[in-house]
């Protein structure tokens, strides 16, 4: 690969990353469709682990499929792009970095919404992420090993 089209790859990268900080952003704490719009009264949080999990796989038939897919995949989800980003931006990646980023993110996350009222702070949710964050360090891992074979191949080619 040239330099050129390295250049614009991580130049695309790099604007699909503040894409996705700006998507994370309004999504956690602005989005209408997921209540975001009004202030609680008082703080709201859940400091033990499994607990919300379990109440939504517990009352999964009452909330529907459509909420307890988006409470449990979309906490996971949300996170994939930021572990594959901050590994690919990253010089020094690896699993652990990844794994205590995406945990720090997310962290950072619950607590602006439990001062703000907007959301709670939910351990669960941390959780969550970090599983989103970590997979999505897997994913980079993936491709970039597909990546490098590819590079390998085409190098020998020549």
């Amino acid at each position: 690969m040239g330099i050129k089209k390295a250049k614009i790859i991580r130049a695309f990268g790099k604007v699909l990353f503040l894409l996705y900080v700006g998507f994370l952003i309004y999504f956690l704490f602005v989005a209408e469709w997921y209540g975001r719009t009004e202030i609680a009264e008082d703080y709201r949080y859940n400091l033990e682990l499994f607990k919300e999990i379990r109440r939504f796989i517990t009352y999964r038939e009452q909330l529907g499929t459509f909420t307890v897919l988006a409470n449990l995949a979309g906490n996971i989800l949300i996170f994939v792009p930021y572990g594959f980003f901050i590994s690919m931006a990253s010089r020094s990646r690896g699993f652990f970095k990844t794994l205590f980023c995406s945990m720090g993110l997310s962290l950072a996350v619950e607590i602006v919404q439990l001062f703000t009222r907007v959301g709670s702070f939910d351990v669960d949710d941390i959780l969550l992420n970090t599983i989103g964050g970590v997979l999505g360090y897997i994913l980079f891992v993936i491709c970039n090993g597909i990546r490098r074979k590819y590079h390998v191949r085409s190098r020998k080619k020549r």
